[in-house]
């Protein structure tokens, strides 16, 4: 599996500005609940395709999930795939070979028929185009795909997998038209031709456009039939801006800690017709550790690093509460969540672990950060965590920070001993947590392999088709990589979206699904 663009790009999206805070559908298209009036969101994330061979980043997906079906989504607040596109869906042959049937009367945004054709050529297509920022890693599981009717696909995977219905229900699984989408490149005009329950009608640098698409057959019951997008490209303050002139009635990642905390506590926000709405996420960010490197290669600095690490105080004093502690690298929510990284800090046991190691001396130590990619909060936080390490008087650490381009390379170059990930789900399944990190080719860069990990537990759990009966295996996992310490984790991210009196149903976009559902927004 390759590192791929769906890493977190910030705890909370948005920054709100100092003047502000002082002042189931049917079988005859998805019915929409009521016309309701257009709703304009606003969010600090660009869109970098519209077509779903080459996305893989939380913008992307957003439109993925309101313009394309899936076979099979995530209903709101649920963790299991649930038939969209298909009528039904069924594992034969252990967990191998996966059998879908598609529901009645699909058809495109553009009058075409959607049929098993369709769906056989989007899974291809992606695989053969291997777009470096696309969806490929997710599907490399499928050995072929048939098509004995135009109602019936059949998936043959190279090893069993049952998480297999969780990541075609994720972005990776869109449903593209065969005569749009050409076999072996990447659609380049800017549009994108769906069966989901919103067509795109405009999309440009600043702002995105969506109607109802009066052809959908699914699940999905829109509550309005009109969103407008608008994107402010990390530019927190034009977003702040734009909520505080009334420009968007939403906005939707990248909120700051500090932000979201005053208006939070502040008795005026219901006065200014302003609303917080909190949800659950698997959002995580960790700290990685490069085993080869000569000083956090040793297992009693690391050891040291996690006695010593206070993630209480991070998320309060760095994230205002905006985030929890995390002591699992499965998150809270998830099956298979466990404490194996739990550890009160202790800086006489810091110092029992280096001096075991043979560490004498204070451990000179550089901690990498990339605030242009993780939030501007990247940085205080690191320098959080060095000051943490100094003030047990082991270490000698210090931050530094650089560009995410620039980042990745030198990750891949072995050039940083600690730096700093984050991670949003592709799917919200232990898999997705594991396989990514300690899996063949994992995404950390940091030269872990463990063969119990890779040749034993991996295989298990995802051939595993009763996914609640996969924690032991997961706990047994988290068990041996918090004795290794390849990594640390540190928070488990919330979700937070800010809107203005009359927007309702942003409590069913909020989930561990990270699918943010046009569909459920209403605005009276």
């Amino acid at each position: 599996m390759k590192a791929h663009n769906k890493w977190l790009t910030a705890p909370l999206a948005a920054g709100l500005s100092a003047a502000l805070l002082s002042g189931c559908g049917t079988e005859q298209g998805g019915g929409s609940g009521g016309s309701g009036d257009g709703i304009r969101v606003g969010m600090s994330d660009e869109i970098l395709a519209t077509d779903p061979a080459a996305g893989y980043d939380p913008g992307s997906w957003l439109l993925f999930n309101n313009v394309f079906q899936s076979l099979l989504a995530f209903p709101k607040g649920g963790l299991e795939p649930e038939p969209e596109a298909a009528d039904e869906c069924a594992f034969s042959a252990g967990s191998k070979v996966y059998t879908c049937t598609l529901r009645d009367g699909l058809t495109f945004s553009n009058g075409n028929k959607l049929t098993s054709e369709d769906v056989k050529y989007s899974f291809e297509r992606a695989i053969k185009i291997a777009d470096p920022n696309g969806p490929a890693p997710l599907l490399a599981g499928i050995d072929t795909i048939e098509t004995p009717d135009e109602k019936t696909v059949v998936f043959r995977l190279k090893v069993p997998d049952a998480t297999f219905p969780s990541k075609i229900a994720s972005g990776a699984g869109s449903i593209v038209d065969h005569r749009e989408y050409p076999a072996d490149a990447l659609r380049t005009d800017g549009k994108a031709t769906g069966s989901g329950p919103y067509r795109l009608d405009s999309l440009s640098d600043t702002e995105a456009t969506f109607s109802a698409n009066s052809s959908y057959h699914g699940n999905a019951e829109r509550k309005s039939d009109a969103i407008t997008l608008k994107l402010y490209k990390g530019d927190r303050s034009a977003l702040a801006k734009a909520l505080a002139d009334d420009q968007v009635d939403v906005a939707y990642r990248g909120l700051s800690a500090d932000d979201i905390s005053a208006l939070e506590t502040s008795e005026s926000t219901d006065d200014r017709g302003i609303e917080v709405i909190q949800g659950s996420s698997a959002e995580v960010q960790h700290l990685v550790f490069n085993m080869k490197d000569p000083v956090v290669g040793k297992l009693g600095v690391r050891q040291a690093i996690a006695h010593l690490v206070d993630r209480e105080a991070l998320v309060e004093d760095v994230y205002k509460s905006t985030a929890t502690p995390l002591y699992s690298i499965v998150p809270a929510g998830i099956n298979g969540h466990n404490t194996a990284f739990y550890d009160a800090p202790d800086a006489a046991k810091a110092k029992k672990a280096l001096r075991a190691a043979g560490v004498t001396d204070k451990v000179k130590l550089t901690l990498w950060s990339t605030p242009s990619r993780y939030g501007p909060a990247t940085d205080q936080e690191l320098k959080a965590i060095a000051g943490q390490l100094n003030a047990s008087g082991l270490f000698e650490a210090d931050v530094e920070s650089v560009a995410f381009e620039q980042y990745e390379k030198d990750i891949a170059a072995g050039k940083y001993g600690v730096y700093v990930k984050g991670w949003v789900p592709d799917y919200p399944d232990a898999d997705n947590f594991t396989a990514p990190f300690f899996g063949e080719g994992n995404v950390l860069g940091n030269h872990y392999e463990n063969t119990e990990i890779t040749g034993g537990l991996l295989p298990k759990t995802a051939a595993a088709a009763d996914r609640a009966g996969t924690a032991d295996e997961y706990g047994k996992l988290q068990d041996i990589v918090a004795e290794e310490l390849p990594v640390l984790p540190l928070w488990q991210g919330k979700q937070y979206a800010v809107s203005r009196t009359g927007v309702t149903g942003l409590e069913w976009t909020l989930d561990a699904s990270t699918v943010f559902r046009f569909w459920e927004l209403r605005k009276s």
